[in-house]
């Protein structure tokens, strides 16, 4: 506790430097938004011509300038990529807030010009590490393989790894993929990924931008251990109704917008309806998946109810299904669900806040065919409640409190070796306070300093700790060398049953952690350099350590009814990341590269976990032609992935009794014997990507045609192999794909 002490003093001493109000200053806000659809522009620019200062938009579009001279004229300069700048004059009146609305008009409505490419400037302090911030259009860019997705997106990022063409899932920094929070709106999302978890059940077509935290996040964030994905929806077209309608190789899907009275509305659906594309991806293996996801949401602002406020309703359902036709395989079935009201307010005074009220749940099931042998089933029920208000000085420097409360209860019904059915079920109760304060008042100092403090835990260890400080430092040298740092405490109370032996673990039930063991507790150092040559050039170097205790893992050993079912692990990693990008008129090019070492250790032994990647290397090209035509490649390296050789195979001999008076012999394919549990590495992974796409426009439809393919040069690429035969099995073959989009 004594430690926290100097931490809990300069929190409450920057609270208490701020300045008053100077009565000839006024402060600048509003929001940003397309002229076409009235859809927020997230991470825009905005700059005030004679002072030389201004603000980015956050997630919802919005912006706020304080300490302006009042009663002058300036210009005020709002940019965005793929929009046309705008100037307009502005006039702030003394000791108020005064609010601008604008308006941009996208740039590429004439498809005969180049599309303006252009990189998003951000402040000089900015405080935020780890952080890469994305919008639709990003999404875009990149190579789609079957469908532009989001998870597969964030694998060309440095210190983000997947173990290949197979699974979207993703891991972070040495981190396991339950480690990783995925919210949608500011609701969890506990089992993202479609089909073995080749694809996000996320529909690209629903987003309209996203935040992505490698680690340092900040206080108002927390529950796990990595990462956190933040995903913020759209809220559908105010000015005219839409649709949109897609069919790739694999999915059919649609999309509804438009007003509603002061508000309006969006609606998407999509569904599987072939097998084929799962195959190519499973090594021709028969796999009849089936899925399906919908999204919808709604909003509502009139200054004439509340002024500057915005409700928000929303909900997210999906749901898969695995029907085997082997009579002794067992089916399997899941299904996602979520529902989200919140209430956004800006207020006469640089204070906004927000007050949410959400529910998600998750439903698991193994279904096996013996009539006599009970499903096992996965169940999650997520209720919470979130208030969050922030409030902006004068000096730019800003405060910002929260409580988050979570009801969660977690439920695993299974039968035993004696065929006995147990419930693994578990509830509780987590609330949280947050205070975390922005000294920004310094061009060249950012300092963002929280504390999170559990008020409950979900685990009823009386050991459990509670306090989660967090400090990101930014130091900028010149116009062109940045120095940051960061550091955090971060808990996380769930965990998944996974089984570290299978190499596609399908079934991944959530628990709350047992109550004899402690909470995983992660430590972040995170530390790094940014070099800002231009607007059009930047290299992005980071190095980080984190090490992680109490991570909970099955019990492979368990012998007796009295072992425990989970034993305690501690993992480590390190790693250094460089990222840099090159903007040339409309050719962008990108680099990611990843050094990193992860292990984890447990009874004194120590062993690298299926995801440490040592080398990871990501290229990538982005050309927009003009006319409607753009161009994407990627190539991606990979070293070896650690995996456990097989040393020996051994014929299964069934005995009646002790003395052994008879036996049987198993005449299936022999039993393995396994080495040092991951020793072995993989061979090196490489594979090429690219795609073309065009967009048309016929009779007032839009309509865009994406052709893609994948592993262009065929690379075949393990993915393992067979526990009984020790065949290869390889990774996707080459792949070509067609999509089409239409749009009215």
């Amino acid at each position: 506790m004594s430690s926290t002490k100097p931490l809990f003093l300069l929190l409450f001493l920057f609270m208490f430097s701020a300045v008053a109000n100077a009565q000839e200053f006024g402060t600048l806000r509003g929001f940003v938004t397309d002229s076409t659809s009235s859809e927020a522009l997230a991470y825009g620019n905005v700059f005030i011509k004679e002072l030389g200062k201004g603000a980015s938009t956050d997630s919802r579009g919005y912006f706020i300038i304080p300490s302006i001279p009042s009663n002058r004229n300036f210009t005020l300069i709002v940019s965005y990529v793929g929009y046309r700048t705008k100037e307009i004059q502005i006039r702030i009146s003394p000791n108020k807030v005064t609010q601008y609305n604008i308006e941009l008009i996208p740039s590429g409505v004439e498809l005969q010009t180049i599309e303006k490419i252009g990189e998003k400037v951000f402040e000089k302090n900015e405080t935020d590490i780890s952080l890469q911030r994305l919008v639709i259009r990003d999404l875009e860019a990149l190579p789609k393989g079957v469908e532009t997705d989001i998870f597969r997106s964030l694998q060309y990022l440095p210190g983000v790894q997947s173990t290949g063409d197979v699974s979207a899932r993703f891991y972070v920094r040495g981190g396991a993929s339950n480690q990783n929070l995925v919210l949608i709106d500011g609701i969890t999302l506990y089992n993202p990924f479609h089909a073995l978890g080749l694809f996000s059940v996320v529909d690209p077509d629903m987003i309209n931008n996203a935040e992505f935290y490698k680690g340092g996040f900040s206080a108002d964030l927390g529950g796990r251990l990595s990462s956190v994905l933040s995903i913020n929806t759209k809220d559908g077209n105010k000015n005219r109704m839409g649709a949109k309608a897609t069919v790739s190789f694999l999915t059919v899907k649609a999309l509804a917008e438009g007003p509603l009275p002061s508000g309006s509305f969006i609606m998407t659906g999509r569904k599987s309806y072939s097998n084929q594309i799962i195959k190519k991806f499973l090594n021709e293996q028969n796999a009849p998946v089936d899925f399906y996801d919908f999204s919808f949401k709604a909003n509502y602002s009139n200054p004439d109810f509340i002024q500057g406020a915005k409700f928000l309703i929303n909900g997210f359902f999906s749901g898969d299904k695995i029907i085997n036709q082997d009579p002794r395989v067992e089916d399997f079935d899941w299904s996602n669900g979520l529902f989200g009201f919140k209430w956004f307010q800006v207020g006469d005074s640089p204070l906004f806040y927000e007050l949410g009220f959400s529910y998600s749940s998750f439903n698991g099931k193994v279904i096996p065919k013996s009539s006599n042998v009970r499903n096992r089933d996965n169940k999650v029920e997520d209720l919470g409640i979130q208030m969050d208000f922030t409030y902006m000085f004068e000096n730019r420097d800003e405060i910002g409190v929260g409580f988050h409360i979570k009801e969660l209860k977690t439920e695993l019904f299974l039968e035993n070796a004696q065929a006995i059915p147990i419930n693994l079920g578990k509830k509780g109760t987590n609330i949280v306070f947050y205070s975390k304060y922005k000294f920004m008042q310094w061009d060249r100092l950012g300092l963002d300093a929280g504390i999170r403090y559990n008020l409950s835990n979900l685990s009823k260890n009386p050991s459990a700790f509670n306090m989660e400080p967090r400090v990101n430092l930014t130091f900028r040298i010149n116009p062109i060398i940045s120095l940051k740092g960061a550091w955090g405490i971060y808990k996380q109370e769930l965990t998944t049953i996974t089984n570290e032996n299978e190499v596609i673990n399908i079934f991944e039930p959530w628990l709350i952690v047992p109550d004899y063991l402690l909470p995983s507790k992660s430590t972040h150092y995170i530390g790094g350099i940014k070099f800002n040559f231009s607007d059009n050039f930047m290299v992005d170097l980071e190095t980080y350590y984190k090490k992680t205790d109490d991570v909970p893992m099955l019990n492979q050993d368990k012998t007796f009814s009295t072992d425990p079912d989970f034993i305690s692990t501690n993992n480590e990693s390190y790693g250094a990341e460089l990222f840099s990008k090159i903007t040339l008129g409309s050719v962008k090019f990108t680099t990611s590269y990843s050094y990193s070492h992860s292990y984890r250790e447990f009874n004194k032994k120590r062993y690298y976990p299926k995801y440490d990647i040592r080398h990871s290397l990501n290229l990538v090209l982005e050309i927009d032609f003009g006319y409607g035509w753009s161009f994407n490649s990627a190539w991606v390296y990979n070293s070896g992935l650690p995996f456990t050789q097989i040393v020996g195979y051994y014929d299964k001999y069934y005995f009646q009794n002790l003395f052994g008076n008879w036996y049987d012999f198993d005449s299936r394919k022999p039993y393995s014997v396994l080495g040092v549990q991951n020793l072995g590495r993989l061979p090196q992974y490489h594979r090429l990507d690219f795609n073309l796409s065009k967009k048309l426009f016929i009779y007032d439809y839009n309509f865009t045609v994406d052709f893609s393919i994948i592993n262009v040069y065929n690379r075949k690429n393990i993915f393992y192999f067979k526990r009984d035969s020790g065949e290869r099995v390889n990774m996707l073959p080459i792949l070509p794909t067609l999509t089409v989009k239409f749009e009215i």
